[in-house]
């Protein structure tokens, strides 16, 4: 089967470990499935991939890619009542656990020490013609719903609904600051924060990116810098932001703790500038903030994310459109940072 992979990994230039060719197809054992991939996305969990940065220890060749949605085309041994039938459309729920651990029992999938990604060994990862599925981790996909929106869910979407409604609460009415403004992420927080009644503010470097923030719904957006926290405190009555999703890092850190009400929370799920900025302790502990860590989100959320699709209320941004063969032209674009929305890859 033709795939996209990892032949190496580590080095100054990490696109150069990138390769694609044939690579065996599998079998599903027993519990799972084998699903023909038709549609895939691009996230920064693959460029990491390829620097070697894993939570698994990585051995060559690693075939990359966390999300798809595409069509069972076989179950191993084993009971499947209540399973999508074989040839049904299907989006993949990303976080595979091990199912049996007390964290696993009590349904507290983040707890679980065995937690993995699809790419993340020993699961192969899903840009490639067929991937290998746990039973449990498929959803089944409403004809209204096409199979490229859904492969941009299961990650960034998912990753933003968990972030907003999950980690830091978010109401109606509620504010809240998202950092940068045109990736996955960001245009997946705008337009869900906008469906659940919040004020949304943007972050950008980028005058284009903040007008395409502006496009999707976000209520106004603001350069990275230290004078945007006074604009976000004077546009919320002198108070700040109820929370902050934050994916860059060190470069926006300082900005996030700033542009944040007393009580308010800041979630963390991506540190693209850099992992280790200024603590700011006695600013967290006097202004009582809440810093939140946040990775994925639950099977649920996904379901939700899929009815939302279903509905029409929620139609993913979809930047640009390549064939699996031409997957390097796809990495090279998110390298430079020219995405605007979801970069997907047709198999």
């Amino acid at each position: 089967m033709l795939a996209v992979y990892a032949a190496k990994i580590g080095g100054d230039h990490p696109l150069a470990n990138l390769e694609v060719g044939e690579q065996p197809r599998p079998e599903p054992p027993p519990g799972w499935a084998l699903v023909r991939v038709q549609a895939t996305s691009l996230n920064h969990h693959d460029i990491w991939t390829l620097r070697g940065v894993s939570g698994a220890p990585l051995t060559p060749p690693v075939i990359l890619g966390c999300d798809a949605a595409g069509e069972v085309t076989a179950y191993g041994d084993g009971d499947t009542a209540g399973l999508p039938p074989v040839g049904s459309r299907v989006v993949l729920y990303p976080v595979v656990t091990c199912g049996r651990c007390a964290a696993c029992r009590r349904d507290q999938w983040e707890a679980c020490r065995s937690g993995r990604v699809f790419s993340e060994p020993p699961l192969a990862g899903t840009f490639a013609e067929y991937v290998l599925v746990p039973a449990g981790n498929l959803l089944a996909l409403p004809e209204a719903v096409g199979l490229v929106e859904a492969s941009c869910l299961p990650t960034a979407y998912l990753t933003a609904y968990h972030m907003l409604f999950g980690r830091a609460g978010l109401r109606p009415g509620d504010t809240v600051l998202v950092q940068g403004a045109s990736g996955g992420v960001a245009t997946a927080a705008i337009l869900l924060g906008r469906i659940g009644g919040l004020t949304v503010y943007v972050t950008s470097r980028d005058e284009a990116k903040r007008q395409l923030a502006l496009d999707l719904g976000a209520e106004a957006a603001f350069p990275q810098d230290r004078e945007t926290a006074r604009a976000l405190i004077g546009l919320t009555g002198g108070v700040g932001v109820d929370a902050v999703l934050e994916t860059v890092g060190e470069a926006t850190w300082d900005l996030s703790l700033r542009a944040v009400r007393g009580g308010g929370t800041v979630v963390v799920s991506g540190a693209t500038t850099g992992d280790n900025p200024p603590a700011q302790l006695r600013r967290v502990f006097f202004r009582r903030l809440t810093i939140a860590g946040s990775t994925m989100g639950t099977r649920g959320e996904l379901a939700s994310l899929v009815a939302l699709c279903e509905t029409g209320a929620l139609r993913p941004l979809v930047g640009a459109r390549f064939p699996l063969r031409e997957a390097p032209a796809a990495f090279a674009q998110m390298a430079r940072g020219e995405t605007r929305g979801k970069l997907v890859l047709e198999v």
